[in-house]
């Protein structure tokens, strides 16, 4: 859901229109929970999860979520307990691999196949524990130095389990369903920026919300062009050379008055052992995607008649998911 300034509505704050992001985001949950869209917990960086609000708006309506805090975020306690999240941390025993104390050791996989070792532990920061409705989960790569790169103050509300085995778990899921956010936002960042996302934030409400449109498609383009890669080298686990993780070719759209139920069916990129390269998807949906959209626009502010043949034929031709050129090789 896009995010309009108050600056560029017309009655400011009081308009119908506006809300603030952690209300946008709080409206997207329900939204999902209404459409019935199954999803285990609600993950957000700290701009959700240091607002209490929105915090509360999950709380009310018993979702379960996986909430980042920054790590100088200040909450009432005595004077000798920890006020911050890194101060909570700093309190967990920690001797070492062989001595973990309260660390957990946890396994985190990344999208091309490789793992790290990181810990995972409870943490109490004021009213958070182990035992209250709300956790402190501390997630990081070296428990001694509380690295600022790789180290996440993480607030959630699952339940936490009693034995150790399935605390471990529990820990695993958490830490993996957060690198998850980080890496859907990786992508969604490269495909806004590269369509230019900063020149609308300065244009009006219908404006953001067109080039929003077109972000999300060409996002989710990118992402169907990534799958598909790895479903076709599914078979043989091995590391394809880069200059072969490019897609085949675009996905065709559906054809107008044909079949409403499609069925796709896609393979984890770790899974199929292959690098799905965002830059390169990229570069391959905007080759067809930017030159349709540029040549109705174009074509629609010169003539309200329609296209000669020749160019409904090109138009036809991009729509279908065949590139456009616009740089011939010398």
């Amino acid at each position: 859901m896009p995010y309009t300034p108050a600056s560029r509505l017309a009655k400011g704050k009081r308009d119908p229109g506006f809300g603030t992001k952690p209300q946008l985001a709080a409206a997207l949950v329900a939204a999902a929970r209404k459409a019935g869209i199954p999803f285990r917990a609600v993950v957000a960086d700290c701009l959700d999860g240091d607002h209490p609000g929105f915090v509360e708006a999950l709380g009310a309506a018993k979702v379960a979520f996986v909430l980042a805090l920054k790590p100088r975020k200040g909450t009432w306690a005595p004077a000798d307990q920890a006020h911050t999240p890194v101060e909570a941390a700093r309190e967990l025993d920690w001797g070492g691999p062989g001595r973990p104390g309260q660390w957990r050791r946890v396994t985190r996989r990344f999208r091309d196949g490789h793992t790290q070792t990181w810990w995972a532990a409870d943490a109490r920061l004021g009213g958070w524990g182990p035992e209250g409705p709300h956790r402190l989960v501390v997630a990081t790569t070296d428990p001694a130095r509380l690295p600022k790169l790789s180290t996440w103050y993480l607030l959630c509300n699952l339940h936490r389990p009693g034995g150790r085995r399935t605390q471990q778990a529990q820990l695993a899921e958490i830490v993996g369903a957060y690198g998850l956010r980080n890496w859907v936002e990786q992508g969604y960042k490269q495909v806004k920026d590269e369509l230019g996302w900063a020149d609308f934030q300065v244009r009006g409400d219908r404006a953001i919300r067109r080039h929003w449109t077109l972000v999300c498609c060409a996002f989710s383009f990118c992402w169907h062009a990534g799958q598909a890669q790895a479903a076709s080298a599914a078979g043989p686990r091995r590391r394809l050379p880069r200059q072969r993780c490019r897609p085949r070719r675009p996905p065709a759209p559906r054809p107008r008055g044909g079949p409403s139920n499609v069925s796709i069916r896609t393979v984890s990129p770790a899974a199929a052992g292959v690098t799905v390269s965002w830059p390169q998807a990229l570069r391959r949906v905007r080759a067809w995607l930017a030159p349709w959209v540029w040549l109705g626009r174009c074509w629609r502010g010169w003539s309200a008649s329609p296209p000669p043949p020749p160019l409904q034929q090109a138009l036809e031709w991009v729509r279908a998911g065949r590139p456009l050129y616009l740089y011939l090789p010398p």
